[in-house]
């Protein structure tokens, strides 16, 4: 099994900025793509980043520009910094990463963390 535990959110003004980080841990063999995802009250939930294995990035057109997706390799970890945080980006956080497992098998995951509460107040 893999397990993603994340961190890095909280309360902040219109304008400000957060740094999620997510870690995984667990039965790695390798991992391929990473990504943030989002979900609002009464939403489904949505897409804000993703990166691959190769550094390849991509963004919702809504978070172009303010936030930014990184990875370090070394450390199974994945960041999104968030920076000119709007009130619309109020949302529960989902970091989710694709791999393939040890093991013999070579399965592969696809896992999710337990969310982080991201609330930016105008």
């Amino acid at each position: 099994q893999v397990q993603l535990v994340e961190s890095g959110g909280g309360l902040v003004q219109a304008g400000g900025s957060l740094r999620l980080s997510c870690a995984a841990s667990g039965s790695i063999r390798s991992i391929n793509a990473m990504g943030w995802y989002r979900q609002a009250p009464g939403k489904q939930r949505e897409l804000v980043a993703f990166i691959t294995s190769g550094g390849s990035t991509s963004y919702a057109d809504s978070v172009k520009g303010r936030f930014t997706i990184s990875r370090d390799n070394a450390r199974n970890t994945m960041y999104l910094q968030m920076n000119s945080l709007r009130p619309e980006d109020t949302a529960v956080y989902y970091c989710n990463v694709k791999g393939i497992a040890m093991g013999i098998a070579m399965q592969p995951y696809d896992s999710w963390g337990q969310g982080t509460q991201v609330t930016v107040s105008s």
